[in-house]
């Protein structure tokens, strides 16, 4: 039977800290840290997880904003509320909510945002800086699988990750993060042997049998079943799928604990973490446009 790792408790351990962090912050400068969240339409999981996010942000005393625009905004509008973001010398984080309406062009708004604001890591500056192993900001989502671990006692270094997802948001720079030599926290949590699986894989069953930490961050629920994981493997479950029953991951959770030796649940694993991950951005974007101010 699996350990099951706890993302609540530990995103909990984490806002201890960076309470910590934000009130030391507010002492040496006079200024909270603040994080602007952008939400466009009405679309009920992005009003969630921003509600989520703002609840967080009070928790460990950092300031939120949120900027609701209506869905039928156009990209010129949305791209001056942006440029209004990067010019607020009193926000140091943007966060532009996703998925964003169809006449909204993603990457063209992801990219406007100042990469020094740029929290979730999105930016080509910041994708360019984590490929060559010196990040200003790790992606929240990869980051919180990459705490999860470290904190249950899960070491990758030598060990043979199989990430299954390719997105720019997970997959892709997650893969990044655990091939680094060292990381947040520390060698261990890093120097592995990466493999990314994704839909034009041939026999994922076996690559995903061959791991020592499986990931999975693909969208479609139950899709990793017990018998694609080794015995005693960490089964990390990235995704998040709404289903009749409710919400579910991607990995058949009641049948793999019983094979895995650690697993994350779906809701309360990874996505408590990646809103810690949030927050200790904010706190590190505030930080570098103190020094560079």
């Amino acid at each position: 039977m699996a350990h099951i790792l706890d993302g609540k408790q530990m995103a909990r351990e984490i806002e201890q800290e960076i309470q910590i962090q934000a009130d030391q912050f507010v002492q040496q400068t006079g200024v909270k840290p603040c994080l602007a969240a952008v939400l466009v339409g009405n679309d009920p999981a992005s009003q969630v997880y921003v509600r989520n996010k703002q609840k967080a942000c009070q928790r460990v005393g950092i300031e939120s904003q949120l900027h609701r625009l209506e869905a039928s905004i156009s990209a010129t509008e949305l791209s001056a509320r942006v440029a209004q973001l990067n010019a607020d010398p009193l926000v140091h984080g943007i966060l532009i909510q996703l998925p964003l309406p169809k006449q909204i062009a993603e990457s063209a708004i992801l990219d406007q945002v100042h990469p020094l604001k740029d929290v979730d890591a999105f930016h080509p500056d910041n994708v360019g800086r984590l490929v060559q192993g010196r990040p200003r900001f790790v992606p929240c989502t990869p980051h919180g699988v990459q705490q999860m671990l470290h904190r249950a006692g899960v070491e990758v270094a030598g060990k043979h990750v199989v990430v299954v997802g390719r997105s720019d948001i997970v997959g892709k720079p997650l893969a990044l993060l655990l091939m680094q030599r060292d990381s947040t926290c520390g060698p261990t949590a890093a120097n592995a042997s990466v493999t990314i699986c994704h839909s034009q894989s041939r026999d994922l069953a076996t690559i995903a049998r061959s791991a020592d930490v499986l990931v999975a961050a693909i969208g479609r629920p139950a899709e990793i079943r017990a018998d694609m994981v080794k015995s005693g493997a960490a089964v990390i479950d990235v995704g998040i799928n709404r289903t009749e029953s409710g919400l579910v991951g991607d990995v058949d959770f009641e049948a793999v604990k019983e094979v895995a030796g650690h697993i994350s649940p779906v809701p309360g694993g990874v996505g408590p973490l990646t809103i810690s991950m949030l927050l200790h951005n904010t706190i590190s974007a505030a930080t570098l446009q103190h020094v560079e101010s």
